[in-house]
């Protein structure tokens, strides 16, 4: 959790994830589907008086600005803000969603959108192409968060109030990068508000009240002039309650207190599937767990350590321990995205890891080596790598010294290359495997989510060049991306990949259509759900 980029991005309980990078802890970015968009502007018919209660383990909302957003919001913004198209997992393509038809050039480098007409700002402005022109134009001039999806476009026209129309500078795949679930929301920039106190989004929900620090931090409402209409079994309220403690959220979805819970531990999930007044999702994700290693600083910036700690980890307890919540990975990439990697998975060699501590100066009848690392509070999949690597690590005569974290606090430290090893979930920002190259692994002066702090210009270059040749050329985009796993993870050392989620959910059996899109992580479309009383 791209929460996160991103992804943040941030943790989960065990988004989005949003990714950061997206979005990001981590997030904190199978089959999931889109509500199907109606020409219907009529306002909601008697709603039912259902809230629907989301229970995450870390603070909702970093950031209200929908041009900026890079982190755990990903889950109420995609309630909040629409784009021009949305990510269908089931078909693995784009859909309409304020965009209702978009046509290219023959060399991929022109775009016509067609905006749907009758939508409202939650501002009562209307949509046309000249503010959804202005929102998109604002959100490349900030520069930040997710922005860089914009990257190869060179002007935005308006040949009418219902037309936009992009000329790039190379080839791109404009339908698919307008469905990021960061960056590229269409929305009313004089509705922004840093406070919460108001939102500019044409979404089914818009803000009814923030309060940040306090357990029920969020809640929305329905926006009675949506495009797509009402039902009375549709939800037309939501709240989420901050629960950092995975049991307690576990105790309230059974009391029927909370809808939803996004993670539960191998032993409660398993529970969750044989409890009366509770149903079971599990999806396989695009969200990947990353112990990112400091190689700038401290005892980790020797190549050999971070090696070391590559070899040490047992790969294969970790996966058999969470007993299906997670899949080995191979390679930064996860399987269903251009770019993955088969036989890149990594594997255990304690014999290994001890002989390049040796070579380093530390292990067994040497002196004890320390390490700082920091993860997400709240996140049991990240206490059990915790748990199984300083068992190891002990053998090695290394002292992994571990703290869990609430996502602001530990990103913070983070940006101040305050930690040896830092654990983090990361999802695409759009489904596509570039942000987990440019985000985490680019050089950056300051860092955001580059916390390995790796700087190779060899490897900035190449990766600068992955969006063209993944427009141009798609064999030659295998090519490098897995070229530069292998520099990233093998040569450079830079990262440990355990395993790529599988998403666990726990919900209401009261709950309706639910389905995970893996493309916009641990988000929930409560437009899409029906309340069963």
């Amino acid at each position: 959790m791209r929460w996160h980029k991103r992804l943040l991005v941030a943790g989960v309980a065990g988004a989005v994830a949003l990714t950061a990078s997206a979005c990001a802890g981590g997030q904190v970015r199978g089959a999931g589907g889109t509500p199907k968009p109606t020409n219907s502007t009529s306002t909601s018919a008697s709603a039912n008086d259902a809230t629907f209660v989301y229970a995450p383990n870390l603070d909702v909302v970093t950031d209200w600005d929908p041009a900026t957003s890079y982190s755990n919001e990903i889950i109420a913004m995609e309630n909040i803000y629409e784009g021009l198209t949305r990510y269908n997992a089931q078909i693995q393509k784009p859909e309409p969603r304020l965009a209702t038809e978009w046509t290219s050039s023959a060399d991929g480098k022109e775009w016509t959108f067609k905006l749907r007409q009758g939508v409202k700002f939650h501002t009562g402005v209307a949509l046309d192409s000249t503010i959804a022109k202005k929102a998109i134009e604002r959100t490349i001039k900030a520069n930040s968060g997710a922005a860089y999806i914009w990257g190869a476009v060179k002007t935005i026209d308006t040949p009418d109030p219902q037309t936009l129309k992009f000329t790039l500078k190379y080839a791109a795949p404009m339908d698919l990068i307008a469905s990021s679930g960061y960056a590229a929301y269409i929305y009313d920039p004089d509705g922004v508000d840093k406070d919460g106190k108001k939102d500019g989004g044409t979404g089914p929900y818009t803000i009814d009240t923030w309060q940040k620090g306090k357990e029920t931090e969020l809640t929305l409402k329905g926006f009675d002039g949506y495009w797509g209409g009402w039902k009375p079994e549709q939800y037309k309220k939501v709240a989420f309650r901050v629960t950092p403690e995975i049991t307690t959220a576990w105790q309230l979805l059974q009391r029927g207190e909370v809808s939803f819970v996004e993670r539960l531990n191998p032993q409660l999930f398993a529970q969750a599937g044989t409890t009366a007044g509770v149903q079971t999702s599990q999806t396989p994700s695009f969200q990947n767990l990353l112990l990112l290693f400091n190689t700038a600083s401290g005892p980790t910036k020797d190549v050999k350590v971070r090696q070391a700690l590559q070899a040490a980890i047992d790969y294969d307890g970790l996966n058999a321990a969470l007993k299906g919540a997670g899949t080995k990975a191979s390679g930064l990439v996860p399987e269903g995205l251009l770019g993955y990697a088969p036989g890149l998975e990594p594997k255990q060699d304690l014999a290994k890891a001890q002989q390049l501590l040796a070579d380093a100066g530390f292990g067994p009848d040497l002196p004890q080596l320390k390490l700082k690392m920091t993860y997400a509070q709240g996140d049991d999949d990240q206490k059990l790598l915790v748990t199984l690597l300083s068992e190891q690590l002990k053998r090695l005569n290394v002292e992994l010294q571990a703290k869990p974290m609430a996502w602001n606090a530990q990103w913070d430290l983070g940006k101040k290359q305050g930690q040896d090893i830092f654990v983090m979930y990361w999802y695409p920002d759009y489904a596509d495997a570039y942000s987990w190259f440019l985000n985490v692994f680019r050089s950056a002066d300051k860092p955001q989510f580059n916390l390995s702090y790796l700087k190779d210009a060899g490897i900035d270059q190449e990766i600068d060049a992955l969006p063209q040749l993944t427009a141009t050329d798609r064999t030659k985009a295998e090519m490098s991306y897995s070229d530069l796993q292998k520099k990233i993870i093998d040569e450079q050392a830079a990262v440990a990949v355990p395993y790529v989620q599988t998403y666990q959910r726990a919900l209401s059996a009261k709950v309706q259509g639910y389905a995970d899109n893996p493309a916009y992580p641990n988000v929930v479309f409560f437009y899409d759900l029906k309340s069963a009383g």
